[in-house]
């Protein structure tokens, strides 16, 4: 399995995850080998402004079958779903955190991320973590 996580900022698992997933410009990609973390590296998106569909074009193309973000946009989950991605909204804190919560089954999700203002035109997704 390899998940990417947006972040903040270039630090890795020691970043916060983005708010937004359209707007940030580092990804931390972890491969996880039975639920544990065999690699981890930060990548910075290849391009500043970015069309629908570029960034998980991109993801998809780094091998990314997992994405856990905290808010993300309805165009941008339905490509990640063409390109049988998964996507799983409301992940917040440290991504360490947020990866280790993922992988022992303990990750705490803000379902109400959407009725904040900013996300307020987006439909629920599925988070079934397992």
């Amino acid at each position: 399995m390899r998940i990417a996580i947006p972040c903040e900022d270039a630090r890795g698992l020691d970043s916060y995850v983005s708010m937004h997933f359209g707007r940030a410009r580092y990804f931390v990609i972890a491969d996880v080998s039975n639920r544990k973390i065999v690699n981890v590296k930060v990548v910075e998106l290849p391009f500043i402004d970015h069309m629908p569909g570029q960034i998980p074009r991109f993801l998809h193309s780094l091998g990314v079958d997992t994405i856990l973000a905290y808010g993300v946009g309805m165009k941008a989950r339905m490509f990640f779903e063409q390109l049988g991605i998964r996507v799983i909204t409301g992940a917040y804190g440290k991504v360490r955190d947020v990866l280790e919560g993922f992988l022992r089954g303990t990750l705490v999700l803000d379902l109400d991320w959407e009725k904040r203002e900013e996300f307020g035109r987006h439909r629920h997704c599925d988070h079934h973590l397992w």
